[in-house]
């Protein structure tokens, strides 16, 4: 993260303003009681944070201390409990991977508790700096029976879908974000996507003359309003934390047009100090053991490191798919290894290390470097590193081929899609070279970056 930003990774966008809390209202249909003793099914939930209730799916399943919940990143990812139950008419849904959890109590057969999560605050690089501690954020939580709405015949809906660019200087060094719309007819799914990565899958509907969409998967609530504007323009309004933003979303095309400015390159943002110098670390692994890049484990493979942070939402969305390349190509050569920055309390006791390395049932390898702010102090080799995750490309040398800023998730569609092409390109022509070919080739993907 950049100094003074008021983004967090995988922040929570929420709209405010009376009127819209009448349009998420409207949201969900009223649903008849149902019984306390069987939770099964989906829930139409809600979080409220600031006055303004964010809704979210939430699925139930099993009984007892067998239950199972789900939330939602969209309609198909989904994060699971790592613990649950329900006893005597309360309902606990624990995220330990997220240190979040959901308590509540079955009223007249709907849901009313609070969800708890330890809220990191916005990280200050700048050098000797230190951010304050995380806190315990509490948040209202109802819940009821989702009932689908009834269909209705909506005329002249109008149509969004597709890639956009907002202008916005952020301290990353940012001069524009992308909002990426999927549409079918009155329903959208969208995401904002930033150098970091993206926002999660929000989704909802057209409803009053805007569009207002919506999400909840264990870290960051969402809520984002979308009007179009009389110019073809869209109005943007959403928030994060601590801050408010209405800003204006152009057709690329659009933007280039006026002069704009595009959106960071994901493959230049962050780039090395020496591509002649090998890429050094050496921190503890979760057991205590030190480990670094002369390990026979490490040395002479392809190596992915990932500077990364149990904390950052954007890093879950990355181990999921960091588990499929480990499996897909660690026979053939490739290793990763993370280089997790934690809070000092979670690096004392990794609690929620353990929880992530379970949740997602990684097989790689988890460093623990030090907090968030020594970022800096211990990856000294990489320049202009203030993304979370950065995932760095090392060839056989031991020497950075290529650095990937962000991660861009499946919410983003095709940035997702041409993401995961540079990932594959580059460890397939990393993983054919030897470590006397690509001694002399600063950078085997250069022609990844002109995009």
């Amino acid at each position: 993260m950049s100094k003074n930003s008021v983004f967090r990774p995988g922040r929570a966008f929420l709209v405010t303003g009376v009127a819209l809390g009448v349009s998420v209202a409207s949201l969900f249909a009223q649903a008849p009681n149902t019984s306390a003793e069987n939770l099964d099914g989906r829930w139409a939930a809600t979080i409220t944070k600031d006055g303004v209730a964010v809704p979210f799916r939430l699925d139930i399943s099993g009984n007892g201390t067998n239950v199972v919940g789900k939330l939602y990143n969209g309609s198909e990812d989904y994060e699971t409990t790592t613990s649950a139950s329900f006893d005597n008419g309360t309902l606990q849904l624990n995220f330990l991977h997220y240190l979040t959890s959901i308590t509540a109590q079955v009223k007249n057969g709907e849901l009313d508790g609070q969800v708890t999560s330890v809220r990191r605050s916005p990280i200050n690089i700048t050098p000797g700096a230190v951010s304050a501690p995380p806190k315990d954020d509490v948040s209202p939580f109802h819940a009821r029976r989702y009932v689908a709405p009834t269909a209705a015949a909506l005329s002249n809906v109008p149509h969004i879908d597709g890639v956009w660019e907002i202008p916005h200087e952020s301290p990353k060094g940012e001069k524009a974000w992308r909002l990426i719309v999927e549409q079918k007819g009155a329903e959208i799914t969208a995401t904002i996507l930033r150098i970091d990565g993206d926002s999660g899958a929000l989704t909802g509907s057209w409803q009053d003359g805007k569009f207002v969409a919506s999400h909840f998967d264990g870290a960051r609530p969402g809520l984002i309003q979308i009007t179009p504007q009389a110019d073809g323009s869209l109005q943007v309004v959403l928030r994060a934390e601590p801050r408010n933003f209405t800003l204006t979303a152009y057709r690329p095309e659009v933007a280039r047009a006026k002069g704009l400015p595009e959106p960071a390159n994901f493959l230049t943002h962050t780039s090395v100090r020496d591509p002649n110098e090998v890429f050094t670390y050496s921190f503890p692994d979760v057991h205590g053991k030190l480990l670094s890049n002369e390990d026979p484990k490490f040395k002479g493979k392809v190596v992915l490191a990932i500077v990364t942070g149990t904390w950052c939402p954007n890093c879950h969305d990355e181990a999921k798919y960091l588990v499929q390349l480990y499996q897909q190509y660690h026979d053939k050569g490739l290793e990763i290894v993370a280089l997790d920055f934690e809070e000092s309390d979670q690096a004392a006791s990794l609690t929620r290390v353990n929880a992530f390395i379970k949740q997602y049932n990684v097989p790689y390898t988890y460093l623990i470097a030090g907090t968030p702010d020594e970022m800096w102090d211990k990856v000294p080799q990489l320049v202009n590193l203030n993304t979370w995750p950065a995932t760095v490309f090392v060839g056989r040398d031991g020497r950075v081929k290529a650095i990937y800023s962000g991660f861009a998730s499946v919410a983003s569609g095709a940035f997702n899609t041409q993401l995961k092409a540079d990932f594959t390109s580059t460890i397939e022509k990393l993983l054919k070279e030897n470590p006397a070919e690509n001694a002399s080739l600063a950078n085997p993907v250069a022609n990844l970056t002109s995009r």
